[in-house]
């Protein structure tokens, strides 16, 4: 299969989760933030995630200037990073249609905010990173380049084990002991198997 059709997947899926959020974008605009953690460090995570799953795969679909970095995968290998992307796009949808006017891009929390948990998140706390866990796994397999494809997933990790302590941190400031209790029966990004004290 000619390389184009995978890299097509792969913007088709940034439109996709563009499309979902831009409602909620413009209804967070509105609404007042009551509890804040965006520092300096959060907007540098931020930018590594920009950097890792938008800029370097837009510069590897349409320059050639890290050609060099390719790799070579099966046909297999590279549908299934078109299965996992699209499981990722389904997890990125069904965690913010729970999540509703609550959902925020950087640590916020906004006047009424809920704990919400049905859904996906009666299952996982954070959907939004399960969802780019399974991204950055398709990444590698539509763009096989050890740049736009592996880096994207390197970038990624900082975020992932720096923001999701001071999240949940954040939370159980909040909802103190209806947060504890919430994460005592649920994993993280991945369900919690029954009678484990600790959380995947």
């Amino acid at each position: 299969m000619p390389d184009w059709i995978f890299e097509a997947v792969y913007l088709a899926g940034i439109v996709v989760e563009m499309a979902i959020r831009a409602p909620l974008n413009r209804r967070r605009r509105q609404m007042k933030v009551v509890t804040s953690r965006l520092d300096g460090r959060e907007a540098l995570l931020l930018g590594l995630l920009f950097l890792g799953m938008f800029l370097l795969p837009l510069v590897y679909i349409f320059t050639p200037w890290l050609d060099f970095a390719n790799y070579t995968l099966p046909a297999w290998a590279r549908w299934a990073g078109v299965v996992l992307l699209i499981g990722a796009v389904g997890v990125f949808w069904q965690a913010h249609r729970d999540l509703g006017r609550n959902w925020s891009p950087t640590l916020e929390l906004h006047e009424g905010h809920s704990l919400i948990s049905h859904g996906i998140y009666a299952y996982i706390r954070h959907p939004m990173y399960a969802s780019q866990w399974l991204w950055i796994i398709a990444q590698g397999l539509l763009l096989p380049n050890w740049i736009a494809g592996v880096g994207g997933a390197l970038l990624f990790l900082p975020m992932y084990l720096v923001r999701v302590p001071i999240e949940e941190q954040m939370m159980l400031d909040q909802f103190g002991p209806q947060y504890r209790d919430y994460m005592a029966r649920t994993g993280r990004v991945v369900p919690r198997l029954s009678g484990e004290k600790q959380s995947a």
